[in-house]
């Protein structure tokens, strides 16, 4: 399976604070833009408020600008001939309203010392509220933990990727953290945490949110509810129930759905064996699954789990 890029959550706040750029190696090297903290992002998913849609295209060739706002800031947008169903997502849409995008991280350097960051969207998809806040919530998980990687390298003397690894951080995070700290010197780690409490608040009223803070170590402690034995059938009875589809991606994402337990994804593992039972092997099921990611379909909130978006 060849190695694909991992669709960054990012709030708008740390991404529009970036201003490194870097290449990487090999024929057909990728493009990264690196955050403070060290996201290196070649890909992205934001979800947030479309607030603001514009038509700038000419004739025959449409082209839409559209800004999309999360709990800290603006994310840009744009889309064109090249992107086909972004735009058409686009011409289709009323602001305000709830839309998920995948795409590519994009710089412009109109002079020395300016730099305007967009994406070049690859698939747009309205959704609801939920999904903005599921979003939101796992955004602040991997931020926060971007932010104990930048204090962790900080700590370093000569900080390096293996050292950061050897802690538990993954390679590519491990890379980003020591480039950024590299070149943005001393990070201010308390701002990008200030950045994630606002966006928790703007889920929870501020009571609830202390609240559930300060309870957050007992109730980590408590072991999750285990199934109950009816609900764990009907999981099952759900997933045999799933046919095969108009195409065999149609049927992966259906059986992706179908094993989802509504929050951290479709272990990958089940994914395997659920597609077994319809024909596809494992071979088969890495390109589709790798083209699902492509067009956007579904996403990775955590290694070995697939989630449709």
């Amino acid at each position: 399976m060849n190695l694909r890029e991992v669709a960054w959550r990012v709030f708008a706040e740390e991404y529009n604070s970036s201003t490194l750029e870097y290449k990487g190696e090999g024929e057909k090297p990728v493009s990264y833009i690196i955050t403070p903290l060290g996201a290196k992002i070649n890909r992205m998913l934001i979800v947030g408020v479309v607030t603001d849609i514009e038509d700038i295209g000419e004739e025959g060739k449409p082209r839409y600008r559209a800004r999309i706002t999360d709990p800290t800031g603006t994310f840009y947008i744009s889309a064109g001939e090249y992107q086909p169903s972004a735009a058409m997502a686009l011409s289709k849409m009323s602001p305000p309203a709830f839309a998920a995008v995948v795409g590519k991280s994009r710089a412009y350097t109109p002079e020395q010392g300016v730099k305007y960051l967009s994406i070049r969207p690859e698939r747009i998809r309205e959704v609801d509220a939920e999904a903005r806040d599921y979003w939101t919530l796992e955004t602040a998980r991997s931020t926060l933990r971007r932010i104990e990687g930048v204090r962790e390298g900080l700590r370093m003397t000569g900080p390096s990727t293996n050292q950061l690894m050897k802690l538990g951080y993954p390679e590519n995070l491990s890379d980003g953290v020591v480039r950024a700290i590299e070149f943005y010197k001393d990070v201010d780690v308390s701002r990008f945490r200030n950045c994630v409490a606002e966006a928790l608040r703007s889920l929870l009223p501020e009571e609830m949110l202390r609240k559930r803070t300060d309870e957050a170590p007992a109730e980590a402690k408590k072991e999750r509810p285990r199934p109950k034995k009816e609900e764990a059938e009907t999981k099952e009875d759900e997933l045999h129930e799933v046919g095969v589809g108009a195409d065999e991606e149609d049927t992966v994402l259906k059986l992706i759905e179908a094993i989802d337990s509504g929050s951290r994804g479709a272990p990958w593992d089940k994914i395997v064996e659920a597609a077994k039972g319809k024909k596809i092997d494992k071979v088969r099921l890495e390109e589709i699954v790798a083209s699902l990611l492509d067009k956007g379909e579904i996403y990775e909130p955590e290694l070995g789990m697939m989630k449709k978006i």
